[in-house]
């Protein structure tokens, strides 16, 4: 799939201006975190048995991750791997991953979502500069979208969580903050597709498929391809509910189809999480988040575009 911009509904020059100011008021202030290489030796208080010991139980926690209170001591477990092994991959992979899904499943005070947002794009960083060609890159002044070229198929996973945790960090912020940061999380997820396009059950069509319906008209709007990229997704992965969650939240809503917004909040609610065990908190999550957004629908589609759908259904 093309991910070639649109063209936009203003005139070329009243674009340039409007998106040049915005994304200016946007880079006032950088994202949380340093792309900081780490040593490669671990404490040396802790053997590699013991380290092993702390992975075992921080991966054991993490199975626990539907309960909040489980979910923060795992990513204090992933934390002190990491304090001991600086260089230990997968944790730094799956805490970043953690802080993103605290904030983005569990906490619901937008200030608090933000900051652990911020946690998560640390550690992302931290995880990415794992790559040293990478590192090197942007410690020699290159821009992440740059930079990022070299990253590998290995590096796809921080990748992935760095940008998705960039994207909903900046967005609670407001639009200016989310455009200054455009550039970064465009380049991450097109390397990640790149590499892996099925990575995260389909994961980089999701993020296009939110992308490009949460724009701004000025800055590339297409709800044409964001359904091409919900519906290959979906597709690809129906058993990941979060897919069908931003297709409501975000397509649906922007495109005022009801239709959409109920078809895919009504697969959610009716899905059985047990049969997709390993995301089976994510799904739990993804079901609470749809029965919310359903209670809401009488404030986020016009009177008529629901009484249509009703009259539609009713027959």
């Amino acid at each position: 799939m093309s991910r070639t911009v649109p063209p936009l509904l203003k005139t070329a020059a009243q674009t340039a201006v409007l998106t040049a100011a915005v994304l200016a008021a946007g880079c006032s202030s950088k994202n949380p975190g340093a792309y900081e290489t780490a040593t490669a030796t671990a404490s040396a208080s802790k053997s590699a048995d013991e380290i092993a010991a702390l992975v075992a139980k921080a991966d054991q926690l993490w199975e626990g991750r539907i309960d909040t209170d489980t979910l923060r001591e795992a990513i204090a477990a992933y934390e002190a791997v990491i304090e001991a092994d600086p260089t230990h991959k997968h944790a730094l992979t799956r805490v970043t991953r953690a802080w993103y899904f605290l904030a983005d499943g569990h906490l619901t005070d937008k200030d608090a979502k933000v900051e652990t947002w911020g946690k998560a794009i640390a550690w992302g960083k931290k995880c990415l500069a794992m790559n040293e060609a990478f590192a090197e890159r942007i410690n020699a002044g290159e821009k992440e979208k740059d930079a990022v070229e070299v990253a590998t198929k290995a590096d796809v996973p921080c990748l992935y969580w760095t940008a998705s945790a960039i994207g909903k960090w900046g967005k609670a912020q407001g639009i200016a903050k989310a455009l200054g940061n455009l550039p970064t999380v465009k380049a991450y997820i097109g390397r990640a597709e790149a590499l892996d396009p099925e990575f995260y059950y389909y994961g980089p069509a999701r993020y296009w498929g939110a992308y490009y319906s949460v724009l701004p008209s000025f800055a590339g709007q297409d709800l044409e391809l964001s359904a091409q990229y919900f519906e290959a997704s979906v597709a690809g992965a129906p058993e990941y509910l979060a897919t069908r969650g931003l297709r409501a939240e975000n397509l649906a809503v922007k495109s005022q189809d009801v239709g959409l917004f109920m078809t895919d909040l009504q697969a959610i609610l009716d899905f059985d999480v047990s049969t997709a065990p390993d995301i089976e908190p994510e799904n739990t999550m993804e079901q609470t988040k749809a029965q919310a957004l359903l209670d809401k629908r009488a404030e986020l589609f016009s009177k008529s575009a629901i009484e249509a759908y009703d009259a539609s259904a009713a027959e």
